[in-house]
């Protein structure tokens, strides 16, 4: 699964985005930031409400929040897909999962750069993303950081050992050269940003990141 991460985009041309990517991506990864979970600030529920009259696409909505018990559930009501918030944020990510999932969209759980993930695993069937960065969360362009990998290869070991029904997305720094890296770790959800819109051509990005990371799988 590839995510084109709108964060990387023309904000003033956000439908032409949209467009560039409706062919070949299957997501789209929408990074919402409040300058207080993280020092930056980027869009928010009126954004998003826009994209879902601009595109067909899924939107995979990312909460860089404070709070997101108070926010997150309004992606779910706006016709997000996937709503992840971030597990430093929330004191009880399970009842936010379950909340999420009875307003209609699909629950994620995002783990940052220096947060451990083994005292989540338990939770992870109450989820249906995991989403870990491969970056520090709150800025664009950053280089992929390879040992966040092994929180990747963790939690695969999980999934397959609890036959859970849950996607391993991850998100910092992946593009042509990375991509199979965390393909290999198990994951198989894919947040790319500079990697597509600051491609000439992002569809042709998309398939060939695509094609980088099924021929790990060996497909």
């Amino acid at each position: 699964m590839i995510a084109p991460s709108l964060l990387a985009a023309d904000f003033a041309r956000l439908a032409e985005a949209c467009s560039a990517v409706s062919e070949d991506a299957d997501w789209l990864h929408v990074d919402v930031m409040d300058n207080h979970f993280v020092p930056n600030l980027t869009i928010g529920t009126p954004v998003v409400k826009s994209l879902k009259a601009a595109t067909d696409l899924p939107l995979d909505c990312h909460l860089m929040i404070t709070d997101p018990k108070r926010w997150a559930v309004g992606y779910a009501e706006l016709g997000a897909y996937n709503v992840s918030f971030h597990a430093e944020a929330c004191d009880d990510p399970v009842g936010l999962a379950r909340d999420l999932r009875a307003a209609g969209t699909k629950a994620g759980l995002a783990i940052d750069r220096d947060t451990l993930i083994e005292p989540y695993l338990d939770m992870l069937p109450e989820f249906d993303t995991l989403l870990i960065m491969t970056i520090k969360a709150g800025f664009g362009g950053q280089a992929f950081m390879p040992e966040l990998l092994d929180k990747v290869r963790t939690a695969r070991n999980a999934v397959e050992s609890g036959h859970l029904e849950l996607r391993i997305e991850v998100d910092g720094g992946i593009a042509d050269d990375t991509i199979a890296a965390a393909a290999e770790a198990g994951a198989d959800a894919f947040v790319a940003g500079t990697a597509v819109y600051g491609a000439a051509d992002p569809a042709a990005a998309i398939q060939r990141l695509r094609a980088l990371a099924a021929h790990v799988g060996g497909d």
